[in-house]
């Protein structure tokens, strides 16, 4: 628990990496990969092996999958929970997230982690190149292995430390298998129409995981539960600008086809700007600038209207959660601040927060936090 203003600041802002609240971190799975990595789906005739010796699946085209070949075995709850550590402090771009639950309660930071190991490995399905061709496959097996749990049959590590999670806390399949839907639907270059058309998206790749992370500390109430599906909608909308060079590099757009011809704009238009270089006005059509300006005005503000409809979130839960929720809450502002800065730059250069910035976002967090935090009641002496 942190009780004063010294501490919480040295937990938040003296880190070499950006904040990382775990809420964000958990927004933060899709991994930032340099290259664009081709998205194929298996179409074969033949369907997957099940070896009864070895309790793995194979498909008969296939090499060896690394995760869902992992042995089968009965294993212990803590040789389940340490494996799922281990697969993520394995992971290069998957630190955030240990380093964030670090700062909170002991009881529930192994299975924050779980959850993150179960979608960590269903992301990787989607996009890593080793399931180039399986993808489908793979993510039809991880299915597989979320209904069994939910019947009490785990044997793979990462399903075993899940059913410790699922029956201590009493959480529904419906989030886990929203989030399966979410990574099937990457599997094709993503393109949106409407608004509208991408909320289904986000209803499905990062609402759950916010239900989830709630449920763990106690909250389940449809109030609380609303108000943090709005939340997770301004977090992803937060993560879709922040990525926005990268994604186009990968052939990504979460930007809604409306907004780009109310604004006079191509996504080939996005293409042009992303290669045109700053100091260089000849490769820069000024109009398309101003309009990409003003479409970014635009994205900004109604990622900020969201953070504004989750807002009521910040004084319904108690306890160290409210604390992560309140960093999550102005590393997401203070990060639209710094997009609507950048503007056309926001094409060349993927934003995060400064070691100041984090600062003065752990001052916000505190000052939002600290009336609760002292209305705490102190732990009476053993003697009094």
């Amino acid at each position: 628990m942190i009780h004063s203003r010294s501490l919480f600041t040295r937990t938040v802002a003296a880190k070499d990496s950006a904040v990382v609240p775990v809420l964000f971190a958990l927004q933060r799975i899709q991994a930032l990969r340099e290259k664009p990595t081709a998205r194929s789906t298996l179409h074969v005739d033949k369907g997957p092996l099940h070896s009864a010796a070895s309790g793995t699946w194979q498909h008969p085209l296939s090499p060896a999958l690394p995760v869902l070949d992992a042995q089968r075995r009965e294993y212990s709850v803590s040789e389940a929970h340490a494996y799922c550590e281990r697969l993520l402090r394995a992971r290069s771009d998957s630190f955030d997230l240990p380093l964030a639950t670090a700062r909170l309660p002991r009881s529930v930071q192994p299975h924050i982690l779980a959850i993150y190991a179960f979608v960590r490995a269903a992301d990787d399905f989607a996009d890593e190149p080793t399931y180039a061709g399986q993808r489908q496959f793979a993510l039809q097996q991880w299915e597989h292995e979320l209904f069994r749990t939910f019947h009490g049959e785990a044997n793979h590590p990462i399903f075993v430390a899940l059913r410790d999670t699922i029956e201590r806390f009493d959480l529904p399949v419906t989030p886990f298998s929203d989030l399966l839907s979410a990574f099937r639907m990457e599997l094709s270059p993503p393109h949106f129409a409407t608004f509208d058309a991408l909320r289904v998206y986000c209803r499905h790749r990062s609402e759950p995981l916010g239900q989830l992370v709630l449920r763990l500390f106690g909250y389940g109430d449809v109030q609380r539960q609303r108000y943090a599906a709005d939340m997770a909608l301004s977090f992803q909308l937060t993560t879709f600008l922040q990525d926005l060079s990268l994604d186009l590099q990968r052939g990504r757009l979460y930007i809604p086809q409306e907004d780009l011809e109310h604004f006079d704009l191509k996504c080939e238009a996005l293409q042009a700007l992303l290669g045109a270089r700053e100091d260089s006005p000849s490769t820069r059509d000024a109009a398309t600038v101003r309009s990409f300006r003003e479409l970014l005005r635009f994205q900004t503000a109604r990622a900020r209207s969201f953070y504004e409809r989750g807002r009521p979130l910040l004084g319904r839960i108690e306890n160290d959660l409210g604390i992560e929720l309140s960093l999550t809450f102005q590393s997401g502002l203070a990060l639209l601040d710094k997009i609507d800065a950048l503007g056309d730059g926001l094409l060349r250069t993927r934003p995060t927060l400064g070691k100041a910035e984090r600062a003065r976002v752990a001052a916000r967090a505190l000052g939002t936090r600290m009336p609760r935090i002292l209305r705490r009641p102190k732990p009476r002496d053993a003697g009094g």
